[in-house]
């Protein structure tokens, strides 16, 4: 069994930054690819970001590439988010998730097998 752990979110105002930490326990953890998907108050679960086993493979949605950076740190299984240029609509609940699918396969709200339980972040104009 895998446990996920989110930490981080808040309320900030557009512009700023701020990062999201996943903290990664269990069996071959280490193996999973990993990522961020966020859920807005009446829309759908919608994929952020992920990133492979070792980190060095990235995948971004459209609405967050050049702004959000996912990154890996295998020693301590921690996956971080880190968001700038946060925009009102960056606002929902955002999920850590975990799969043993491949990266190309995380865009989608089904390959996740792990999740966690979510942190809020909230963008005010």
């Amino acid at each position: 069994q895998v446990q996920l752990v989110e930490s981080g979110g808040g309320l900030v105002q557009a512009g700023d930054s701020l990062s999201l930490a996943c903290a990664a326990s269990g069996r071959a953890v280490g193996t999973l690819t990993m990522g961020w998907f966020r859920q807005a108050p009446g829309k759908e679960r919608e994929f952020v970001a992920a990133c492979n086993w070792s980190g060095r493979n990235q995948l971004y949605a459209d609405s967050v590439k050049g702004r959000f950076t996912i990154s890996r740190d295998i020693a301590t299984n921690t996956v971080t988010l880190r968001m700038s240029s946060l925009k009102p609509t960056d606002t929902a609940m955002y999920f850590c998730a975990a799969s043993s699918l491949t990266i190309s396969s995380m865009t989608s709200t089904q390959s996740p097998e792990y999740w966690g339980q979510g942190t809020q972040v909230t963008v005010s104009s």
